[in-house]
């Protein structure tokens, strides 16, 4: 199994008034696979990809991805991992301002062994054209490209994607969600992708529903249905 998430729980706050954000959260990802993490705000989606992506910890259960647990993580060990094995895509853009497009993308390959082609990458997310613009020069949907080529350059084993078609309009939403399409289909990335927009599920292999901290639904598509088909 390449990734798996076994009996998660996370709870916020004093005690006594402790909110239950993730009530034993269990499911697994094949590698290559997308995975639509679905459901409304507050469900917990947000959470899980903290734990996943090394940035919150877990109350009880585990992470592990090839066999590898990151609550036995020291830090140190726990920042190599995150380095080694996750790209993240936020629904904010979050590029350093003062930096061009290929400069914004080059930080990323930067924490790589092993990163992609900067300038082939650059064709594949359309900015090839605009690799020497600052952010403030790119609209929404370029900034978003730049997110995810900074994300992925460095050839992360998953990609950790969380609304990122949040704040776009839909054609530009179907702009990303084709180029995280076409990103899998290129380099064979694994995609976890948090979304509460229900039409992304039928983009995705598996698709797991959340309420209420619980895993309610978890199942596999037979079949993908392109991005470009999709409508909501």
């Amino acid at each position: 199994m390449f990734l798996e998430i076994k009996d998660l729980k996370k709870s916020y706050g004093e005690t006594g008034n402790r909110t239950e954000v993730l009530k034993g959260i269990s499911f697994s990802v094949e590698k290559g696979e997308i995975c639509v993490l679905l459901g409304p705000s507050g469900s917990g989606k947000s959470t899980l990809l903290n734990i996943i992506g090394g940035i919150d910890t877990a109350d009880d259960g585990y992470v592990s991805i090839q066999n590898e647990k990151t609550a036995d993580m020291k830090e140190k060990a726990l920042t190599k991992y995150r380095r080694k094995h996750l790209g993240y895509v936020f629904q904010l853009y979050n590029l350093i301002p003062n930096l061009t497009v290929r400069e914004n993308i080059e930080v990323g390959a930067y924490l790589s062994d092993n990163p992609l082609d900067i300038d082939d990458l650059l064709h594949t997310l359309g900015l090839y054209e605009h690799r020497n613009k600052m952010p403030n020069q790119l609209s929404g949907g370029q900034q978003q490209r730049c997110a995810i080529g900074r994300a992925i350059v460095k050839n992360p084993d998953i990609l950790l994607c969380d609304e990122p078609t949040g704040a776009l309009d839909f054609n530009t939403s179907k702009d990303i969600l084709r180029l995280i399409e076409e990103v899998n289909e290129k380099y064979g990335n694994t995609i976890l992708m948090v979304t509460h927009n229900d039409a992304l599920k039928e983009m995705a292999d598996r698709v797991i529903k959340f309420r209420d901290g619980k895993v309610r639904k978890d199942y596999r598509n037979e079949k993908r249905t392109p991005v470009d088909e999709l409508d909501w």
